[in-house]
């Protein structure tokens, strides 16, 4: 594992701490958990978007030759 360093005014550092300490961990562990849950979220939207391109390229799908007007499209 690496060792980082961030820069936290004194506030946001004792609160953070107090945090960590409600919830028994340490503010190291708190910010890993954030860190890596973070990573795995974006990793999941970014294969969720490859998946969409996909299956719009695979897609076989016609628009047709339909056209509304825009009150049509808007009736109530």
């Amino acid at each position: 594992m690496k060792n980082i360093t961030i820069a936290l005014d004194e506030t946001t550092l004792r609160k953070a701490r107090r945090i960590a300490a409600d919830r028994s961990t340490s503010l190291n562990g708190m910010i890993r958990d954030f860190l890596v849950e973070l990573v795995a979220r974006e990793s999941r939207a970014a294969q969720a978007r490859d998946r969409i391109v996909a299956l719009c390229l695979e897609s076989t799908a016609e628009r047709g030759t339909g056209r509304w007007t825009r009150d049509e499209l808007h009736e109530r």
